[in-house]
Order: structure tokens, then sequence, then C-alpha cells
């Protein structure tokens, strides 16, 4: 495999890799550690709500239940949702808001009297948050900032993967699979660098080419419309949105039972399981109708659906509908089940979840690399005088925003979780608290680290980080009122996942912080690991001396 590649290329290489590794790094291991909970939104949400979901009526009574909340809200018409719940999916309850970004929505169920109940519920919750952070890192700026700048990140991420292989290659009959614990810091820390990378090359792959896609499709569409449809693609991309298949017409019209539109979707499509009916501009001869649903034979980014009028039943457009979509919207679809992992079921959601956090060692581990060749550089340097040499300081930066971001996004977000339980309920809009809890502990531990340096600083913001993440149980235990012992008895599938992966996730933080304070005290003294180096922000004291003495020497 050498004589393929050329050692000037792997050297070559070596640099792009490291350099673009380097770049993105930190924020891909953000990204990673938020999308591997977001593989369980789900379970997130209701965990957070548990105890207080949306109550619902039968769904026959869902024709009257859609005529009284219009008749007392009509700012329900533009827009409203009836959700399909219940083992069976026969029982329904009404939910709309006053546009997309909204921090509150409404729900509505009849009371007995046939009078419509609602009540209001936030939309910004722990399990929004952990999602916007996937997307953007939580750069500030907005989500379509953040997001274009994480397809930025992504596009070097493809890069760091290609060259990566490359300079992998001439050593791969030998390093295939080797774990090497006994040659070394840097030859250990390479050898599960190179296992984690290939072993998930796939995947990262996988995920790096659909995000830089999700980031940058608007720069790609105007490339496309520029380029290959000199202009006119944006008329080509409204005629084909499924959305717009209904013309607005406001004359009043009756609309069929929600059953019926069901029954009509089901003998379309048996396969598919509506979930949700998505009104626009109900009552009126212009009105729409999104059934969407479930089908687990196919690959969608997490429901499929099918838009009909819900006057007259007509299907009006299938071309996102599982087993009816043509090749442009089964490459969209296949685009994002990849990426988000919505195939296969439970199995497939815990391999993304672990291949998740395969990813955040993936990038920590790149960082470690770089510190550990800047430390072996210097012991080089020193050849053999036995002077102790103090790492750079961008070395010491590097390795103090490695254990800050790191762990900061680790406990901020394990608190922002454990605080959209305790305050669900409690507060009309928890989103901003949430953003309060996770900010604050992220930047504080930026910043202790960058004071302290990360030898200081990793032991106790393992120990913070670990004692965010038990929050996490803790506030089922407060929600709940039940002894330790009852917890896991008593509650739902989605609070026993949530709160044992959490206790575990906060023992195994226990242990790393065990694990760096003994590195920082018996570890090697040239280490930026050493509680012998300065803090990032202390000049460097040997280069000081040096300063000095050729001073002295004129």
């Amino acid at each position: 495999m050498s004589r393929i590649v050329s050692s000037e290329v792997v050297r070559i290489y070596k640099g792009v890799h490291t350099w673009t590794g380097v770049i993105a790094g930190l924020a891909l291991f953000i990204a990673f550690y938020a999308g591997a909970i977001t593989v369980f939104e789900g379970p997130l949400s209701r965990w957070t709500a548990e105890g207080e979901p949306p109550q619902s009526i039968p769904i026959d009574r869902a024709e009257r239940l859609i005529e009284r909340v219009l008749a007392e809200r009509p700012d329900a018409q533009a827009e409203f949702r009836l959700h399909l719940t219940g083992p069976e999916r026969d029982r329904v309850y009404l939910a709309w808001q006053e546009g997309r970004k909204a921090a509150t929505q409404w729900t509505a169920i009849l009371d007995a009297e046939g009078a419509p109940v609602v009540a209001e519920r936030p939309t910004k919750g722990a399990a929004d948050l952990v999602d916007h952070v996937h997307r953007t890192a939580a750069l500030p700026g907005g989500l379509e900032f953040g997001t274009t700048v994480m397809g930025l990140v992504s596009a070097l991420y493809v890069i760091a993967l290609v060259s990566g292989l490359i300079v992998w290659l001439p050593s791969a009959g030998k390093d295939l699979l080797a774990l090497r614990l006994g040659r070394g810091v840097k030859r250990k820390w390479l050898d599960a660098h190179n296992l984690v990378g290939i072993a998930s090359l796939p995947f990262h792959l996988a995920i790096a080419l659909t995000a830089v896609v999700f980031g940058l499709h608007d720069s790609i569409y105007a490339g496309l419309d520029r380029i290959v449809y000199q202009g006119q693609m944006r008329p080509l991309m409204q005629a084909s949105n499924p959305f717009a298949v209904a013309k607005p017409d406001a004359r009043p019209a009756a609309m069929l039972p929600p059953s019926e539109l069901i029954e009509r979707v089901r003998t379309l499509e048996p396969g598919l399981r509506p979930l949700k009916l998505q009104y626009r501009r109900a009552g009126t001869r212009g009105a729409s109708l999104v059934v969407w649903g479930e089908d687990r034979r196919h690959l969608v980014r997490l429901m499929g659906f099918t838009v009909m009028s819900p006057v007259s039943g007509e299907i009006l457009d299938t071309q996102y509908l599982p087993g009816h979509q043509g090749l442009w919207s089964r490459i969209v679809s296949v685009f994002f089940a990849l990426h988000f992992g919505t195939f296969g079921g439970e199995p497939v959601r815990w391999g993304y979840f672990v291949l998740g956090l395969a990813g955040t060692f993936l990038f920590y581990s790149g960082n470690l690399l770089w510190i550990e060749s800047r430390r072996r550089s210097l012991a080089r340097a020193r050849d053999g005088s036995g002077e102790h040499i103090a790492q750079r300081r961008d070395t010491r930066i590097m390795a103090a925003l490695t254990v800050g971001v790191g762990l900061g996004c680790i406990g901020g977000l394990s608190l922002a979780i454990a605080l959209g339980k305790l305050l669900h309920g409690q507060v009309t809009h928890p989103g901003p608290w949430l953003w309060l809890g996770y900010y604050a502990l992220f930047l504080g531990s930026v910043i202790w680290a960058l004071r302290l340096g990360a030898a200081r600083a990793a032991a106790p913001l393992l120990l913070v980080s670990a004692m965010a993440t038990l929050c996490i149980p803790l506030a089922s235990l407060l929600i709940a009122q039940v002894p330790l012992s009852q917890l896991f008895v008593r509650s739902g599938d989605a609070v026993v996942a949530v709160d044992a992966v959490a206790l575990c996730a906060a023992l195994g933080l226990l242990w790393m912080a065990w694990l760096a304070r003994r590195r920082a005290r018996k570890g090697a003294t040239d280490s930026v690991w050493s509680l012998s180096e300065p803090s990032p922000l202390q000049p460097n004291p040997t280069a000081i001396h040096q300063h000095r003495e050729s001073i002295h020497g004129q």
C-alpha cells in the first residue's frame, strides 16, 4: 500500500488532516454530543413532560372539536394540527401556535358538554435546546447563521476524513484494528483514534456529507440556479412544492370528518400509520391537509406524508408518501434518514447514539494527538539537556479549550435537560431559563479552563459535569416524589431510559475525574496535563528565561 501513496503525499495530507481537524474539532464535538442525544428526542420530550401528557378525546369527536375551536379561536384557522394518540391512534387532541417559531402552543379537547377546553403549553423545551445545539453548536446569531457555519465546518470535516484515510492507508496492513497500549502515550492515542475512525468511517462520511447539504443548501441552490438553471430554479421549486398544490380559495366549505380522511389515506397506502393531520386554511374551499405518518418499511426523515383536500378528500400529492416517491424525493428521504438514524427501529437508534459518542472521542483524541506532537517536538529540542521546558502557549490554550469546551458542553446540556424537567409547568416560557443554564455552565467551564490550565481544570470540571448529569435522575425523583428504589418501577419507558443513561454517564464522568486527577499528579512533567505547567493566560517561563539569557549575552 505504501507504494501507492508516496511519503510526500502522506506528509502533505497529514498536515491537511491535522489542521482541518484542529479547526473543526471543537465545534464537531459539540454537534456530535448533542446529536447523540437528539436521536432520542422523542423520549426526552416525554421525559420532560412526564406525568402531564396532553389530554385527548375519541377520534369520533374530532369533527366537532375542529368546528368549536375554529368558531371560538379564529387564530387557529391559518394552521393547526390534529394529533393522533393512544396505542391504536384512535384518540386526538388539537394544537396550534402563532408562527412556527412561537414559544407557546395551545392544545384543545372537548369537555363532557362539548365545550372546548384550551390549555397553553411551551414549545421551546429541553429537547428543542439540544436540537438547536446540535445544528448550530450553540453559536450566537440565530439558527440560519449557525447552520451555515456548521455547514462550512462539516466541509472541513469531509476533508479531514478523506485526508486521514489517505494518511492511514500506507500502514493499513499493520495498523488495522491495532491497539498498542504499551508503546507510549502518542501511539496509544493514535491507535485508538485510528481504530474508532476506520471502524465508523461509513457513518462519519454519511453524517459529514449530509451535514454539508443541510448547512449549505441555500448556497448550493444559488450556485445551481446560476450555473444550471439560468435563474429559473425558484419557479421550478415552487411548482414542485408539495405544500403549494392547493390553491387559496377563501369561500367557506364544509370539511370531511378526520376519520374518513384517514381511511382514504390508508386505502391509498395500507402500510402508513397516520400520526398527525396538519390543516391549513381550514373551513375554506382552498383548505389543504397534510397527513403525516410512519412506515418502517421505507427510509424517511421522521415521517412520510401525503397532501389532500379535506373538503373533497382528493389526494393532491404523494411525492413524499413512502412507497409512492419519485427518484428525487427518495434521495432526499435517504439523506435525512441516514443523518438522523430514523430507520431500523431501536437497534439503529442505539447504534447512532453509540457512534455519536464515539465521534466525540474521535475529535477529542485528535486534539490530544496534536498536543502530544507538540510535546514530543519540544522534548527533541531539549536534546537530553534535562532542562524542563514548558509547553508553548498555543498548545496550552488548545488543551484548555479541549477541556473547557468539551466538558462545558456536556455539563451545560445536562443542566439544561434537568432544568427542563423542573421548570415544566412552573413557568410559561422555560426556553430562556434553559439557555441561561447552558451558557452559564459552558462559558464558565471555558473561562475556568483558560484561567487554570487543562491539568488543574480537568478534574474539577469533570466533577461539575458529573454533578450536572446526576441532576437529571434527581429531577425525576423530585418531580415524582418517590423513593429511588421505586423510580424505575413506577415510571414509563422514557423516564427509565433517560434517567438510567444519565446515571451511567454521571458515574463514568466521576471515574474520568479520578483518572484526570491521577494523571495531573503522576504524569509526565513536560505535559500540558501536568500540574507543573503554567496556565494558558500566563507567559511561558522557559521563553522568558531564554529571552533574558539572550539579552545578557549581547
